[in-house]
């Protein structure tokens, strides 16, 4: 599938962004994308699985903007991480593209931040917990993964919400790869104690962050996108 036209932003994101990637690791993109404001009158606007594209050489996700911007709403942190990755990462910016990195602060909330990440933490670690570390060594490389995300998961999402920051850029890469070994090795317990230290850090934490994000303003930047893909007057 081909990328499609309008793209307001794309970057590198994932275990590249993080810091994480190892020599045959796979190079993660995700963009933004405004599908012309025409669309949206006729019978099959681009909702749903439709307002997603992903394509290859490179390979990247691409959300339309209306969707992009609800995952943020909802603090989808595979998606929210586009708005605050190094300047380097970025591969494609537009006016609008900056724009929506400049309202990033707008789609934070105490509540949604708290549950998004937890909530992903905790899906890793049920996946560990599904399945024998010491099964094989596709089986382990996979739990060493997951146990790099969960605990990826807890640091950006307690500092995201004591401090209102998104630190996409890991301070010291190797250790969450070597925790990763560690329970991939069979300490499923290490993974469990990060767990349950980042609820308790979590409860105990003062937070910045609005009980709501200002949807107002993200409204606004969604409106400036469609009246900027009308079509032109013949």
């Amino acid at each position: 599938m081909t990328a499609p036209g309008n793209v307001l932003l794309y970057g590198i994101v994932g275990s590249t962004a993080y810091g994480l990637a190892g020599p045959g690791s796979d190079i993660d993109r995700l963009g933004v994308y405004a599908a012309p404001t025409i669309a949206f009158h006729g019978l099959n606007p681009p909702t749903g699985r439709q307002a997603t594209v992903v394509t290859a050489q490179p390979d990247v996700t691409f959300h339309e903007a209306a969707k992009f911007a609800t995952l943020c709403l909802g603090m989808n942190p595979t998606v929210t991480e586009l708005l605050w990755l190094p300047d380097e990462l970025y591969e494609a910016r537009t006016p609008l593209g900056d724009r929506l990195i400049g309202l990033r602060e707008a789609f934070l909330s105490a509540r949604r931040v708290k549950d998004a990440y937890l909530g992903y933490a905790v899906s890793q670690f049920r996946r560990m917990e599904s399945r024998d570390a010491s099964s094989g060594a596709g089986t382990a490389k996979k739990t060493a993964k997951h146990a790099r995300h969960l605990a990826r998961l807890v640091h950006q999402g307690l500092l995201l919400y004591s401090g209102g920051t998104l630190d996409v850029r890991l301070q010291d890469p190797q250790w969450y790869l070597d925790f990763g070994e560690r329970v991939a090795a069979g300490d499923l317990t290490a993974a469990r104690d990060v767990l349950a230290k980042a609820e308790a850090d979590f409860a105990a934490a003062r937070t910045p962050l609005p009980e709501e994000p200002d949807r107002a303003r993200v409204e606004e930047w969604l409106h400036t996108v469609r009246a900027a893909h009308l079509p032109r007057p013949s």
